[in-house]
């Protein structure tokens, strides 16, 4: 094995309680910490204690009118934020402490115990806006931790795979020259945003890069989109950081998807990722609502990282979406000229 892999995991810590009958349930961390243990990294793999972000660290991202509001709507017995959206008394412990899961991470992996991190949390995170939960989300965690190092002067690469658009996240860094934000997801899809047309700020003009993909598009088309648009402006851009919305709904089994991806698609995808910034990438679980399909893409994520042999499906091929692939190109270059 030729690299390490931090770990945080909030699967013995999760006290975030929704409906048995709701797919953001606590049996996707037990699906994700099992898919882990399967891909035996041995030595490979250290173990992060999570600690809870602090108040100055949610600020860095959400207002103190929501944090407020937020620890009050959990320690009056939470309920209902929207259809959607669930709280529980234990939801604010366990949303600070998934939040500061990826601090931990992130400080780390900077301080040289692993070149990766992989934060296994819940609630997921980029769905939610500075002022508001939504889509299942909370804090923004992988906002959060992009935050922390922005705030230090550094560049931050986050891509997003994650079958919904990462609307939060696109929300909160529109117009952050430091943040190059990339979101591949199903086109026309909740929460209905994410165009090719939505490519930044007038302080940030193509920091933004959406591919919203059609039905059933495969891992090879994600991997040319990496290998194009993407590679061509993370070059420009020189990230000190990769930082990953890993949903593994967009593996073509989930019951929320619609894309067609592979747990050895999300393995190529990972390799490809890190080449971008070698010695600091850290993922964040985002969606995923198959537990054998998370559990097999979370192993085989984690067995790519370190170059470990991991037996799992194929990479997936064939698929459509080449044309949003240089729609996305056209997009980018025509923000960044003007």
């Amino acid at each position: 094995m030729s690299q390490g892999l931090a770990i945080a995991s909030l699967h013995n810590l999760d006290q975030h309680h929704t409906h048995p009958h709701h797919p953001e349930h606590p049996s996707r961390l037990v699906a994700a910490w099992n898919g882990l243990l399967a891909a035996d990294l041995g030595d490979a793999m250290l173990m992060i204690e999570p600690r809870a972000a602090t108040r100055a660290e949610l600020e860095r991202v959400h207002t103190s009118t929501y944090i407020d509001a937020l620890e009050c709507f959990c320690q009056n017995g939470g309920g209902d934020i929207d259809p959607d959206t669930k709280a529980s008394p234990g939801s604010w412990i366990t949303a600070c402490r998934a939040a500061g899961a990826g601090l931990a991470l992130l400080e780390a992996v900077h301080a040289g115990a692993a070149p990766a991190g992989f934060a296994l949390i819940r609630p997921p995170g980029h769905h939610a806006l500075s002022d508001r939960a939504m889509g299942f989300c909370l804090f923004n965690n992988v906002a959060i931790a992009a935050k922390s190092r922005t705030a230090l002067g550094e560049r931050v690469l986050i891509v997003d795979w994650d079958v919904h658009h990462g609307n939060g996240t696109q929300a909160i860094f529109w117009d952050d020259p430091n943040v190059l934000f990339v979101s591949s997801q199903l086109e026309r899809h909740w929460p209905f945003s994410g165009e090719v047309s939505e490519t930044g700020g007038p302080n940030a003009p193509g920091r933004v890069i959406n591919l919203p993909f059609p039905e059933g598009t495969t891992g090879d088309v994600f991997l040319r989109a990496y290998d194009t648009v993407v590679a061509s402006a993370v070059e420009a851009f020189k990230p000190d950081w990769v930082l990953i919305s890993a949903g593994f709904d967009s593996h073509r089994a989930d019951p929320l998807g619609g894309l067609g991806l592979s747990a050895g698609d999300y393995a190529a995808m990972v390799q490809r990722l890190m080449s971008f910034a070698p010695q600091r990438v850290v993922l964040f679980l985002e969606g995923g609502y198959n537990p054998e399909a998370v559990a097999a893409s979370v192993g085989a994520t984690a067995a790519a990282i370190v170059g470990a042999h991991y037996d799992t499906e194929r990479q997936s091929n064939g698929g459509p979406g080449e044309s949003v692939i240089s729609a996305a190109d056209e997009a980018h270059r025509r923000a960044v000229d003007a």
